[in-house]
This record gives C-alpha cells, sequence and structure tokens, in this order.
C-alpha cells in the first residue's frame, strides 16, 4: 500500500489526506498546532467546492452544518444597491447553492472523515530526504519545539529538500516513510521555503482584512450584501443559527498593529444599516485582523515526490471567495491522477498540469477583483460603481462559469489542456 505523507491539518490537507484514504492509500497528517482545529470565521462554499466535497463523500454532511445564502448583491458606500443576485440562480445554473459554513465547523467535519491514527498534532516537520524510492518525514514534537525556542534557528526549524526520486523531511519526535509528501501548510509553508528555495516569497497585497462572526441575529433572513466604499469593503452572509460572517478589508500599510475590534468598529460603525447592528452583536474578542498575502506564481508545483496544494501553491487576495475551494478541488484532482496513474512521477506530473494553469488563472481574477473593490481614486470607484449597475446579473453569473464550473477529473482523464482567463462577479471572502 503506498504511503503519504500530508505537511498540514488545514482545509486542504485535511481534504487531500481524506481524498488519498479513498483511493487505498496510507496516509499520515503532520500538524503543527497541538490538536486539529481552526480559529478561522466564515467562508463561502459555491458549486466547485460542493463538488469537491461530494467526491469526498462529504458533501451532504457539509450541507447540514451550513447556510444557504439566498439572495446578495453589491451597494455603494451609501447603501444603495449596485447589483442584485438571486442566489436560486446559482443552484439551477450550476446544480448546488451557495453555502455559507463556519470554518472550525467545516474542519471538525473534514477531522471526523479520517480515522484517528492518521492525525498526528503537535508535529513540527523539521526535514524531508530522499530514501532510496520513498521519503522520509522528521517531525519535532510542538512541546519539545516551545522548549527549543532559545535554540539557534537553525536547530529549532529544520530542513525540507528533494534528493534523487524520493523526499525527506526532518524532525525530533518520530520519523514516517511514505512514497508522496503534500505541502499543504498555508501560505508560509516550510515545505515550499524548503524544496523551493528560489520560490518568490508572499507579497503584501496592499490591504488589511477583518473577519468574524456575530451572535444570533433574529428576523434578518438569509441575504448577504457587500458594500464597496472607497479603498475599504464591507460584506456580510448568513450562518445557520441566526448568525452572520462579517468580512472586511482596507488599504493600509503592511504590518499595523492594536486592538482589532476597535479597529473595525472605528472604520465602519458608521456605514449604513445593517452594518452597525451587525458590530453591535461581535463579541470584542472575536475579530480576527491580518494582512492579505498573495503568492507570485510558482513555475511548477510539484518537485520529485513532493506536491503543493491549497495557499501553500496559490495563495490569493479572497476578493472571489475561492481560497478554501480551489483547495478542496486541489486535494480531489491530486488523487484522481495518483489514481489513474501506477507511475506516482507521472500522476504528479499530470496534477500540475491540471492544476496549476487554473488555480494561477484564479488567483489573477481575484487580484483584480480586489483591486476593483477597494478602488480609492473618485473618478474610478465612480467609473466601477456605474459598471457594475449597468451589467445584467444574468451575464455577471455566466462570467463565473470557468469558476463554478468545475468538475473532478474522471479517472481516465487525460491533459485538460490550459485554462480558459478567469474573469467577473464579486464573491465572499474566504
Amino acid at each position: 500500500m503506498p504511503a503519504a505523507v500530508v505537511v498540514g491539518g488545514g482545509i486542504g490537507g485535511l481534504a487531500a489526506a481524506i481524498a488519498l484514504h479513498r483511493i487505498g492509500w496510507r496516509v499520515t497528517v503532520l500538524e503543527r498546532a497541538v490538536e486539529f482545529g481552526d480559529i478561522g470565521a466564515g467562508l463561502a462554499l459555491w458549486p466547485n467546492a460542493t463538488r469537491a466535497l461530494a467526491a469526498l463523500g462529504l458533501a451532504e454532511r457539509v450541507r447540514a452544518i451550513a447556510g444557504v445564502e439566498t439572495a446578495g448583491g453589491v451597494r455603494d458606500r451609501a447603501g444603495r444597491w449596485l447589483s442584485r443576485t438571486d442566489n436560486a440562480d446559482v443552484a439551477q445554473r450550476h446544480g448546488w447553492p451557495l453555502l455559507m459554513v463556519h470554518r472550525a465547523e467545516l474542519v471538525r467535519a473534514l477531522v471526523a472523515a479520517l480515522p484517528p491514527d492518521v492525525l498526528r498534532p503537535g508535529s513540527e516537520v523539521r526535514a524531508v530526504r530522499a530514501d532510496g524510492d520513498g521519503v522520509v518525514i522528521e517531525h519535532q514534537d510542538a512541546r519539545a519545539l516551545a522548549d527549543s525556542e532559545g535554540a539557534p534557528a537553525e536547530h529549532r526549524r529544520g530542513r525540507v529538500w528533494s534528493d534523487g526520486e524520493g523526499v525527506v523531511v526532518e524532525h525530533r519526535g518520530g520519523r514516517v516513510r511514505a512514497d508522496l509528501v503534500v505541502g499543504a501548510d498555508g501560505i508560509r509553508s516550510r515545505v515550499r521555503e524548503q524544496v523551493w528555495p528560489e520560490a518568490r516569497p508572499p507579497r503584501y497585497a496592499g490591504c488589511t482584512a477583518w473577519r468574524t462572526v456575530t451572535g444570533p441575529l433574529g428576523g434578518r433572513g438569509a441575504e448577504g450584501a457587500l458594500f464597496w466604499g472607497r479603498g475599504e469593503r464591507f460584506g456580510f452572509a448568513a450562518l445557520p443559527g441566526g448568525r452572520f460572517y462579517c468580512f472586511a478589508a482596507a488599504r493600509e500599510p503592511e504590518g499595523g498593529e492594536g486592538d482589532a475590534y476597535a479597529g473595525l468598529v472605528r472604520r465602519f460603525g458608521g456605514w449604513p444599516d445593517p452594518v452597525p447592528e451587525m458590530l453591535a452583536a461581535v463579541p470584542r474578542d472575536a475579530v480576527l485582523r491580518h494582512d492579505v498575502y498573495a503568492m507570485p506564481p510558482l513555475a511548477t508545483y510539484v518537485r520529485g515526490r513532493v506536491a503543493l496544494l491549497g495557499d501553500a501553491a496559490h495563495a490569493m487576495d479572497p476578493a472571489l471567495g475561492q481560497g478554501a475551494g480551489t483547495a478542496l478541488e486541489d486535494a480531489v484532482t491530486l488523487a484522481a491522477c495518483l489514481r489513474s496513474e501506477r507511475d506516482v512521477d507521472v500522476a504528479l506530473a499530470r496534477y500540475d498540469r491540471v492544476r496549476r494553469p487554473r488555480t494561477q488563472a484564479i488567483v489573477r481574477r481575484s487580484a483584480r477583483m480586489g483591486a476593483a473593490s477597494l478602488m480609492a481614486w473618485g473618478p474610478g470607484v465612480w467609473t466601477r460603481n456605474l459598471a457594475a449597475r449597468l451589467v445584467p446579473p444574468g451575464l455577471l453569473l455566466r462570467s463565473m462559469d470557468p469558476v463554478l464550473g468545475w468538475t473532478p477529473p474522471e479517472p481516465a482523464e487525460r491533459d485538460a489542456g490550459p485554462a480558459p482567463e478567469l474573469d467577473g462577479r464579486p464573491g465572499s471572502d474566504a
């Protein structure tokens, strides 16, 4: 039975572990945190993401813990509608509605789909190295890592490199031998840093984002909205139990600090209804603030027996709400390629050919949408808002077909060819 080690226990890593386990691989998931969970807020699951979950046998399980956004659209800074969308059209066109789920609840559903002995929390990867025709991964217990914080950086961090036919991952605390390493360890990926040393680091996208979930708000229904201001945006979407996921972004210098809740209220507390009501229902300690970064394009997502997926490969601006969706697609596609090809190296080459053009096109599209939504120049804002009013909603939805219409590859599928360029409408931040 072939074996894989997945580095990173977020949405993409857990989905990859499930997908590989379902095709008969022995899987180990190494997660640095001492438990599997997620401190995030909400996220959007568009039809392409739900199809990926269906391929994992989890669509109905996730549907049961998600909310369905019934309608949405874009409003200007004064609260006037620029465009409105009936999300029933999304379901009619693509077979699944737009689902909104709490990120932590999705992670719990993914964890529950794996055998407990697959999961190894508290494991900090130190190095990846070739071992004949396989891979050895060494990792350090996270508590031992915390005890070593005073040690030199090279002793704490370890190494990951490709050597010949395989890969080696070093860590103090254990050794795992595998045929494949999946780097799903996020935008600051240790695997990418060491196996792709020439890769440019993530670049600051020019904005800071806030994410939070309100307490229950009765009688608001399930309609969402995205407000476009000048250099700022604020959106919200319904979650189960009367809660709302709120997401915001603003042009700010990199590295700002301070009280996340106070900063959110200072910027957006005077915006049109229902923004003040939403913010009043947010616990003060429940606001996450982070600078937004995007990955410069990689020349390949595969090197030797190491494959990258999710943010480690293609972190993007959250404006299209496709971060989680593309990571789920990656996981399903990787397993489909390995199921179709007996030769692991051939399968990984196919994974790269299929995934890299599509995801990098979505990264570019997300960057354009993010820049438009955070336009600060007065004439540009006026032109943007006018264009949003004039474009028919049906045309906007059709323009999203290349993104939302993704389907899992069939086992015998061959090269899909270059992905079409992707352009279109805004989505919920993920």
